[in-house]
């Protein structure tokens, strides 16, 4: 068996960088310790009276030393989007991004994994759940990793459509964000990839036993890893990959109703059937607002949604056209219409055209039409648009966009896998139900 991997975590990127080194961590061959202020100026970090390109701070022990980074930003782009101060074991390097610090995690995948499942779940979470959330996690951490090296998953995937690629014209803007984004380390530690907050979020036993009990265990298909992808709520049916991301279709993303039933499912990609189906509430493992289930997936700022199954939005006029203007950098003046134009399998909009005043413009992919219509990000791409009051001019004074689903919908569904588990699914079942015809293979 090979070595357990490291990965390099990005965790914020400021002008100023105030941590705090709790025990004694080497640098340029000189033990350091306690609080510490590091600045970016023209281009250098300034630290301890001097300039430097990087800083490397290692720590003594690694398994139990620890440093503690001030005024984190969490949520980046979402509506939980807060501060707190982080604790983390490991390496810290800091390097120069953007004309600001960017403070780099250096640890182990396992060790890793021991904060994202803490992060990412409730201590509350089932053991099975635990369990499947590892391998998924591992799995699409070493994916990444991966695609640094050699990028295999660019040609595991079949090449889709030409219409799902990146464009940047007058009428069409097509886009979406990655990891690929990062440069300088493998992932970031917000929802753009995978949530990553050291020790801050108190691991418990059972989250120690899920990674020790699936300790190298990852997803594969046709001998690749696979890409394994999660979110909140699907919404009732998964979406596929190339809808959200780059144009590639992968076989074990494809669509299911998030059930028993898994083929009783309509065409979503229709618009009267995905009307029907957000403008209701049908039956699927994610429906389902126990909050002692819910509890296990959700920490406390995610249970400050409650509406993430099927959800409303009200904007007037007003609010809208500023909220466009602001979010797309486009003045489209007053805003007649949000026209469908082409939604993935779990009904979620992947092209959606803005008819303004003064501008018309299709926009997508889901995440793209997510920041456009939100102060933070909409819960989903999966909505219905209802206009009200419109005026002689064929403007509405009033729009509302009822929703389904909270997240990408690609993958696990992790509202839907706690309430797997709570039926007594163990973690394979949980896991084969979403990454279709996967196997489950031990790496190291």
């Amino acid at each position: 068996m090979s070595e357990v991997p490291r990965v390099r975590v990005g965790i914020m990127n400021e002008p100023t960088l105030d941590f705090v080194l709790n025990n004694k961590y080497v640098c340029d061959g000189v033990e350091y310790t306690g609080a510490q202020t590091a600045r970016c100026v023209n281009g250098k970090i300034e630290w301890n009276g001097k300039t430097y390109d990087s800083l490397h701070f290692e720590p003594l022990d690694e398994v139990n030393d620890s440093f503690t980074l001030r005024d984190v930003t969490i949520g980046v782009s979402f509506h939980w989007r807060r501060k707190e101060d982080q604790t983390f074991r490991g390496a810290l390097n800091i390097i120069v991004e953007n004309d600001a610090l960017t403070p780099i995690n250096i640890l182990s995948v396992e060790e890793y994994l021991l904060s994202v499942i803490s992060s990412e779940m409730s201590a509350k979470a089932s053991l099975e759940l635990l369990k499947a959330h590892a391998v998924i996690s591992r799995s699409w951490l070493l994916a990444q990793i991966n695609k640094d090296a050699s990028d295999p998953m660019t040609d595991s995937g079949e090449v889709v459509d030409d219409d799902k690629c990146a464009c940047d014209t007058p009428d069409l803007l097509i886009k979406w964000w990655d990891r690929d984004d990062h440069t300088n380390f493998d992932v970031c530690a917000d929802d753009h990839c995978q949530r990553y907050q050291g020790i801050t979020r108190a691991s418990t036993e059972a989250v120690r036993e899920a990674i020790k009990a699936t300790w190298g265990q990852v997803l594969t298909y046709d001998g690749q890893l696979c890409d394994a992808r999660f979110s909140k709520s699907c919404g009732g049916v998964f979406e596929e990959f190339e809808n959200c991301w780059e144009p590639h279709h992968y076989n074990y993303l494809v669509a299911r109703r998030d059930s028993e039933n898994e083929m009783d499912f309509p065409d979503l990609t229709r618009e009267d059937n995905a009307a029907e189906w957000i403008l209701s509430s049908p039956k699927a493992h994610c429906n389902n607002h126990d909050k002692e289930i819910l509890s296990q997936v959700l920490n406390d700022y995610d249970q400050e949604t409650t509406d993430f199954y099927r959800w409303t939005v009200e904007y007037t006029q007003e609010q809208i056209a500023d909220l466009i203007k602001r979010r797309t950098g486009d003045d489209y003046g007053r805003i007649r219409d949000l026209q469908p134009v082409a939604r993935g399998t779990s009904g979620r909009l992947y092209k959606l055209k803005i008819v303004g005043e003064k501008k018309t413009r299709t926009i997508g992919k889901e995440l793209t039409i997510r920041y456009a219509l939100s102060e933070s990000a909409l819960y989903s791409s999966a909505f219905v648009v209802e206009k009200h009051d419109i005026d002689a001019d064929g403007y509405p004074a009033k729009f509302a966009l009822r929703g389904a689903g909270w997240g990408h919908g690609v993958g696990l569904c992790q509202i839907g896998a706690a309430v797997m588990g709570a039926k007594g699914y163990n973690y394979k079942q949980i896991l084969l139900h979403y990454f279709i015809d996967a196997n489950i293979n031990k790496q190291y």
